[in-house]
């Protein structure tokens, strides 16, 4: 059902462009909200999107980037934005389904947001480096050397409080293992301690192990997702070597303000799709670690509402404490 007030909002920027016989019109300008500096890869996932939006979608597409509050503040800001489809956020879904569990006081809430669609989806991996000796291949033979080497035992992650962290997390508790956990701001500084052998191991995106496996410098000896990642096909999932508790995937997806109607969501939905399946994209989001992989608006939906029931109870094993 389309809202009164949706539709006279959105009449100006709808009419300011040309419509075609049989097709629905073009906006003139629209924005793409990341919450992210640019140069990361969700900046990245943004413009390769908004690239192929501009046209087809809106006549300009730009990329805002709204960083800061770790990534809060772009999904606070197009909770507020008109719902006439001008304003589109691309966000991972820790922001959308973990957050809630994680801090105590949040500026938006599930009304605010109009799940649109999935961008692309990625495995955590966990990898070793120097510090671990060579011989230790896989899951099993990293907890039998950190058994036995308690004081090396640690892992580091892109920050606390991230999806990898409770990876990491998990496999201590399901271990029995006391696994030291080593947060930085960010994956690359993360993954360059792991090169020079000041970190053991490191839990965080399949992707930023991709540069670095096939000189030998870093091992990934697990994936997380339901199956083996086309990325790195070789390597096992955790579930195949006896912890399925650490199956995880994270997706981006496109969200437009929790007041946008059918009609502009499914228009979104379909450009948004529209690009996520051109090779360029496809190829672009390989190159990044991801897998580009769009959905409807109804599966995004309800992939928002499983996960967020499900880390509730994630949250309370690891104990991790929420803040204000």
């Amino acid at each position: 059902m389309i809202h009164r007030r949706t539709l006279i909002a959105a009449a100006p920027l709808w009419l300011a462009a040309p419509r075609l016989a049989g097709a629905q019109p073009v906006l003139e300008n629209a924005r793409v909200l990341c919450g992210f500096p640019a140069g990361g890869t969700t900046d990245a996932v943004s413009r390769r999107v908004a690239e192929k939006l501009r046209g087809p979608y809106a006549r300009s597409v730009l990329v805002d980037n709204k960083a800061g509050a770790g990534g809060r503040l772009a999904v606070e800001e197009v909770s507020r934005a008109a719902p006439d489809g001008s304003t589109l956020l691309l966000t991972p879904a820790a922001m959308i389904t973990l957050y809630p569990h994680l801090y105590t006081r949040l500026a938006y809430g599930p009304r605010d947001l109009r799940p649109v669609s999935t961008a692309c989806h990625l495995a955590f991996g966990f990898g070793v480096g120097p510090a671990v000796p060579e011989s230790v291949r896989d899951i099993k033979g990293f907890l039998a050397w950190a058994k036995a080497n308690p004081e090396q035992a640690n892992y580091a992650s892109p920050g606390a409080g991230t999806q990898p962290h409770f990876v990491g997390a998990l496999l201590a508790k399901e271990s029995g293992l006391d696994l030291r956990h080593v947060p930085y701001k960010g994956s690359a500084p993360g993954v360059q301690d792991l090169l020079g052998g000041q970190v053991a191991a490191m839990s965080s995106p399949v992707g930023d192990y991709l540069p670095h496996l096939k000189s030998g410098k870093l091992r990934l000896l697990a994936t997380s997702g339901a199956q083996r990642s086309k990325l790195v096909p070789d390597v096992a999932t955790y579930a195949e070597q006896g912890l399925p508790a650490l199956t995880m995937n994270e997706w981006y997806g496109f969200f437009l303000p929790g007041k946008a109607s059918d009609e502009v969501t499914q228009r979104a939905a379909a450009a948004i799709a529209a690009a996520v399946r051109t090779p360029e994209v496809i190829e672009a989001f390989a190159q990044l670690g991801l897998e580009a992989a769009a959905s409807t608006p109804a599966e995004l939906t309800k992939a928002v509402a499983d996960e967020n029931a499900a880390w509730g109870p994630i949250v309370k094993r690891v104990g991790f404490k929420p803040e204000a």
